[in-house]
């Protein structure tokens, strides 16, 4: 590279980051931003290992410890000297650095959603974390005898008999009764606090703290209303004569409990093959480390700090953890050799190589996701792939005629199974918006109601229960569950980038994304790396081109 170059290679790089020389405004920042990390970083490792003794143990004692260390760090952010200080540099416009401004958002709306007296936030962390350890270790009851979750979606997936069929889907619920009364406590705390700084309701404070926008998010979700409510109807029509006919029963007759999954957001697999019939005999851990290494992204040290199998008093469902943003990312499944046990590791796995594969070279602030639909988006992409039929060609070893037998249904699945989540998102949505602008109306109806207009399921004969309130993302991940929505849009958005872009292909026909190191070179170069470098949108806009758009959802699974 030539003088010329250097001098002009540098002060692009000047124009982009701020150049080496802080001003005062900006000094002032990195020291504040020192001396908070330096707070806030051990206790926010030692919450999560506490969380995930909890998790894993469901012992009251590592649930206690995590409430005391989770008011300990929302006590920093409660700080309102601090809170003044930051809001002041925001309000200044001093600040250049593009690190530097992005940290003082993270840092901004941090302190933002939790200047609350200490009265209140001791409330709100004692109510989450008591219905946190409820939900954790309840477990429901057939005929008087605990069943796990892992024994409810086994029933649901393969008992013909109506009358067990029912009786598992109900006790799948029965936890929501159990904590109704606490979380509508909590809802009614959350709002408080959110008034207290600003906002009219806790829905509202999470997406604009969130770095959304409420008008668009209602657009998006509207649009793919409409979008969605023909092909949706068509797709639902058939598959209740399927499931009608397999239970030996009229369509009229068919009930909640009818469909494969407790909340319908997962397609029944009863098109000519079940695909669970291909993951039988197969380790879905072993496929899972096998793939994730082929395309250059290894799990061997993810899954060795990770908690795969069921057990009594150990959180039912999946998750993720990055503990320290350092390297210790781990993940919890209650794993069984299924279609949907493979979706879930290979979901939780996405999960996890974005927060593996953060350049831990930039600040702690910025090694975690551009947002948290972002990383919903990659978990999503990877999860896809259970039911992909070159994929599973791939990954099991299947004859051609075996691929092409699944492909007579995977696609019809794949694009069943989007459109269907869109819909069950639309309920969630729709119901937590209402739920915190009135947590005193009558709740358990409201539910049925968009459960009815959303995915045309019909509601039970008789009184409705609190059911509802057995989803756990109203107890831990409040307000989120727009995000899984705006992960499937961008989902489609790289898949379509990497398809055109990446790999040069004019379409995906044949693509099995296995073995493919294209693929994790380009996740971790543009997606994994930069973390919270960029705010969301410009981070979509750097990896693909253009910004998030619904076009490419649409254009993949809305037939």
């Amino acid at each position: 590279m030539n003088k010329m170059l250097i001098v002009v290679f540098t002060f692009t790089l000047l124009l982009i980051f701020g150049g080496c020389a802080y001003n005062t405004e900006e000094k002032h920042l990195d020291r504040f931003i020192t001396a908070h990390v330096n707070k806030v970083e051990p206790l926010t490792t030692q919450a999560n290992l506490v969380y995930w003794d909890a998790s894993t143990t469901g012992k009251s004692e590592y649930y206690d410890k995590l409430s005391r260390l989770q008011l300990r760090i929302s006590r920093i952010y409660n700080n309102p000297k601090e809170y003044a200080f930051v809001q002041g540099i925001k309000e200044s416009g001093q600040i250049r650095d593009a690190r530097l401004n992005r940290q003082l958002d993270k840092l901004y709306y941090a302190y933002l959603r939790n200047q609350i007296e200490p009265g209140l936030l001791e409330k709100l962390v004692d109510a989450d974390t008591k219905i946190q350890e409820k939900y954790n270790t309840f477990r429901g009851t057939i005929d008087g005898k605990k069943v796990t979750m892992s024994d409810i979606y086994t029933i649901m997936t393969t008992e013909k008999d109506c009358r067990k069929r029912e009786l598992a889907w109900r006790a799948s619920k029965q936890v929501g009764d159990v904590i109704f009364e606490e979380l509508i406590q909590l809802v009614k705390l959350r709002n408080q606090a959110a008034r207290k700084v600003g906002f009219d309701n806790y829905h509202t404070m999470s997406i604009v703290t969130g770095e959304q926008d409420v008008k668009e998010l209602n657009r998006i979700f509207d649009e793919l209303r409409e979008l969605t409510d023909t092909p949706f109807a068509r797709m639902k029509d058939e598959l209740d004569l399927i499931l009608a006919d397999s239970y030996g029963i009229a369509v009229k007759d068919l009930m909640p409990w009818h469909y494969h999954d407790p909340f319908f957001q997962r397609t029944p697999l009863v098109y000519e093959l079940d695909l669970d019939l291909y993951y039988k005999n197969h380790d879905v851990k072993k496929l899972s480390e096998i793939y994730y290494a082929g395309v250059g992204l290894p799990v061997d040290d993810i899954l060795a700090r990770s908690d795969l199998y069921d057990r009594e008093g150990k959180y039912p469902h999946a998750f993720s953890e990055d503990v320290d943003r350092s390297g210790d990312v781990r993940i919890l499944c209650n794993l069984q050799n299924t279609e949907r046990w493979m979706e879930t590791i290979l979901h939780e796995l996405g999960h996890a190589i974005y927060s593996k594969y953060h350049d831990r070279s930039e600040p702690w602030l910025l090694r975690e996701p551009a947002h948290s639909f972002t990383t919903e988006a990659i978990a999503m992409f990877f999860g896809r792939m259970s039911r992909n039929s070159y994929w599973m060609q791939e990954m099991l070893n299947l004859s051609e005629k075996e691929r092409a037998d699944i492909a007579k249904v995977s696609e019809k699945y794949l694009a069943f199974q989007q459109v269907l989540f869109a819909r069950w998102a639309m309920v969630m949505f729709s119901f937590e918006k209402q739920l915190y602008a009135d947590p005193d109306q009558d709740l358990n109806n409201l539910w049925w109601d968009l459960v009815e207009k959303y995915q045309l399921v019909k509601k039970p004969p008789g009184p409705v229960d609190a059911g509802w309130a057995s989803k756990l993302h109203f107890t831990t991940a409040p307000c989120y569950y727009h995000n899984y929505m705006m992960g499937e849009l961008l989902a489609s958005q790289l898949h379509n980038h990497i398809i055109h872009n990446v790999y040069k292909l004019k379409s995906d026909e044949g693509v099995s994304y296995v073995g493919q190191r294209k693929l994790g070179d380009y996740l971790q170069s543009m997606v994994f790396e930069p973390g919270a470098l960029y705010h969301w949108n410009d981070m979509i806009e750097r990896a693909t081109g253009q910004p998030l758009t619904p076009k490419y959802f649409v254009e993949q699974f809305v037939k």
